[in-house]
């Protein structure tokens, strides 16, 4: 069975739809986060009382009035029938007898009527009289409630008569009057009672959508925070870099050209030192290659590779410098295999060299130290030539500021940079990071 696809007109008013429901489920979360819960509270209050006043009012609340045709005649009461007289069987009578004994009132057979004989026999009613009264007046006075009694049952009669006329008269008077024309009725239609209801699901609703849609908020305004952070630090160490690269594109064309120059010279003068410096510099270009291109990308690397930068670099300047310089490495072989941030150590060399020990005539010593101090690796480069900031040849301190920086990004609060003043001359400057050894990492 073929499915019947579905227009595709309908499908993008759905989703228009849809997403407009989505916008305004989001405009009115983030204006119930936005307000106070005590105005909640007071808007919540207005809500319920508002619904209250609404649903005895139009449209929720109307009445109906309706024409009826036809006889609308309440029913009339009826007249209670009068109680119904004792009959007593056929051929028989009642006699009442008065003599010295008293009244009785006792049934009669009549001997004429036949069949008499066998009828059951009726209750009868004997009255005694007081002696004081004799039989002649006790006659005249039942006489007297005789008659008085049938003058009574006259005008019940009569009264019965009349109220039956009454009722007669009332009843033709009603049908005449549902004959001839019509009634009214009004009802009232109730089409409001669930606003009540609807009222406070939704300000359920609304207290549930104001405590999550709220947490949401915060979670993607962290979220993006950190992002943007991220960002910026990602682009605060692009820059760094690039003025690092920047620093070592300078420096290393200066030092290769000076070391070609002095390889020419030695070539004509010292032969075995010529070939000693170009052995050194050969050792050091194959060392320090991958390290500038790892230091452009922001990477750690152990300090031996560094140490295998730093040591044909000393031995260059050491031929260049002659007598003038003395150097000295200790750094521990259990050390070589920490981790060290590329090109920091070359760049304080460099500086040490250039604005210590070289405007300095009878030149010094430099000395290269890494240890452990309180659970953390310490790098140093120390020298005794004229001290920080003293040489006609000083720089600007950007490549201090950039290590720091670099150490910054990369630790944080662990790691750090020391400048210190050297006894009797000269300048300390110690790298701190944290150790952690790149072999463990691995």
């Amino acid at each position: 069975m073929n499915a019947v696809p579905l227009n595709p007109t309908l499908m993008q008013r759905w989703q228009s739809f849809s997403k407009a429901c989505v916008r305004g489920f989001h405009v009115y979360a983030s204006w119930l986060v936005s307000i106070s819960w005590k105005r909640f509270i007071v808007l919540s209050v207005l809500l319920l009382i508002g619904t209250n006043i609404l649903q005895d009012l139009p449209p929720f609340t109307w009445r109906v009035t309706e024409h009826v045709d036809g006889p609308s005649m309440p029913k009339l009461p009826k007249l209670p029938k009068p109680a119904s007289t004792a009959k007593l069987p056929a051929g028989m009578h009642y006699e009442v007898k008065i003599d010295k004994h008293g009244v009785r009132i006792v049934p009669v057979a009549s001997p004429a009527t036949p069949g008499a004989s066998g009828v059951e026999p009726q209750p009868g009613v004997e009255i005694k009289l007081p002696e004081s009264i004799s039989s002649e007046d006790a006659k005249a006075a039942i006489e007297q409630a005789k008659d008085a009694l049938e003058e009574l049952a006259q005008q019940a009669r009569a009264a019965q008569e009349a109220a039956e006329e009454v009722r007669d008269e009332a009843r033709q008077a009603l049908e005449e009057a549902g004959a001839v024309g019509s009634h009214t009725r009004t009802r009232v239609v109730h089409l409001g009672d669930f606003l009540v209801n609807l009222a406070v699901f939704i300000i359920l609703g609304s207290g549930v959508i104001k405590v999550t849609y709220k947490g949401r908020i915060q979670a993607e305004v962290k979220a993006a925070q950190a992002e943007e952070t991220a960002e910026a630090e990602s682009l605060k160490r692009q820059v760094i870099e690039a003025r690092m690269a920047a620093m070592q594109a300078q420096v290393e064309p200066h030092f290769l050209f000076n070391t070609l120059a002095s390889i020419d010279h030695l070539i004509e003068t010292d032969p075995p030192r010529a070939s000693q410096m170009q052995r050194n510099l050969i050792a050091l270009l194959r060392a320090s290659m991958p390290t500038m291109r790892e230091a452009n990308a922001g990477g750690v690397r152990d300090l031996g590779r560094e140490m295998s930068v730093i040591k044909p670099y000393l031995e260059i300047l050491k031929v260049r410098m002659e007598e003038r310089l003395q150097t000295e490495i200790d750094v521990p072989e259990g050390l070589m295999s920490a981790e060290f941030p590329p090109m920091m150590i070359q760049s304080l060399v460099e500086n040490a060299i250039k604005h210590g020990l070289e405007p300095k005539a009878e030149g010094g010593s430099l000395k290269v130290k890494a240890e452990i101090v309180h659970g953390k690796l310490a790098v140093t480069v120390a020298d005794t030539g004229l001290g920080f900031g003293r040489a006609a040849t000083a720089g600007t301190g950007v490549g201090l500021a950039n290590i720091r920086e670099r150490l910054m990004l990369l630790y944080g609060s662990k790691g750090g940079i020391t400048v210190t003043e050297n006894q009797p001359s000269g300048t300390v400057v110690t790298i701190t990071v944290p150790y952690r050894s790149r072999e463990q990492g691995a």
